[in-house]
């Protein structure tokens, strides 16, 4: 366990507290010493406005981002799970766009939603309502929408090859059993599919969230933060903060609340799962 351990503490806890030590600075670019301020990087984050925005757009996108994704997966993997012709084939597509670098899947997605030629323009024509004259790119609220389908395509085969997985463990005696009794496709799903399936879900989900939560590339590359902010997440304005504006402390400061954030997020999981448990081990 040595190089691992060390790995870890060397890439991941040593950068850690570098930052939480940074936040609490007033480092500057080019500066040869900094300053201890406190927690004044901190009481600036819930007086700027761009925080607030960057934090609410955040969480819209992480939640789409789950919601969607874990439900598509799920969704895919009841499809590709019966026996059908082709079934080992069309299980080898469905993984393809997990498996696509995040920039090439960038560059096809920015084609798609071209403004001038994009595919995604025929949207327009069935649905006139819809005006996103400006591109989906540079339309807001129709970036954020965008960048959510770009993650949701890129992520959703991950969710369903896991969740495949968990479903070749439900016994297909619990099913016949549930057939007898008169039970349809739909009851059958609800009384016996989804309680196997539910610690998987909530796993899937807390992983989706910490993955939509620092997600980057796809975001930075797409949009870039735009239009106007409107897809500026925390990670998008600490990249901001740090390397166009310079202020490597207030962006430690924007990172750390990340931290926090995730943490806490992770510790509400804990304490359903442990609900759960409890719910399944009385029943």
């Amino acid at each position: 366990m040595a190089p691992i351990v060390l790995y870890e503490i060397v890439f991941v806890l040593v950068p850690i507290m570098s930052g939480v030590r940074m936040s609490f600075t007033n480092t500057k670019l080019g500066a040869t010493t900094s300053e201890y301020v406190g927690t004044k990087n901190f009481e600036r984050l819930y007086s700027d406005p761009h925080f607030v925005q960057s934090m609410i757009s955040t969480f819209v996108y992480a939640l789409s981002v789950v919601v969607l994704a874990v439900g598509v997966g799920l969704v895919a993997a009841l499809l590709v799970n019966g026996p059908f012709r082709g079934r080992s084939a069309v299980r080898g597509v469905l993984t393809a766009p997990w498996a696509f670098p995040e920039i090439a899947t960038v560059l096809i997605f920015i084609w798609i939603f071209n403004p001038t030629f994009g595919v995604i323009n025929y949207l327009e024509r069935l649905f006139p309502a819809l005006d996103v004259s400006g591109g989906w790119l540079n339309s807001s609220p129709f970036a954020m929408v965008a960048v959510v389908l770009i993650s949701v395509w890129k992520n959703f085969p991950f969710y369903s090859i896991v969740l495949l997985a968990a479903l070749q463990s439900v016994s297909n005696d619990l099913h016949e059993a549930a057939r007898m009794d008169g039970a349809h496709s739909l009851q059958r799903f609800r009384h016996v599919t989804l309680p196997a399936l539910a610690p998987t879900l909530l796993l899937l989900s807390l992983l989706a969230f910490v993955f939509s939560f620092k997600q980057f590339t796809l975001i930075w590359l797409t949009t870039g933060g735009g239009p106007a902010r409107a897809t500026e997440t925390l990670v998008i304005a600490t990249y901001t903060n740090a390397f166009k504006y310079f202020d490597y402390s207030y962006a430690a400061a924007i990172g750390v609340t990340c931290l926090l954030l995730t943490i806490l997020v992770t510790a509400l999981w804990l304490i359903v799962q442990r609900k759960v448990e409890r719910m399944e081990g009385e029943s």
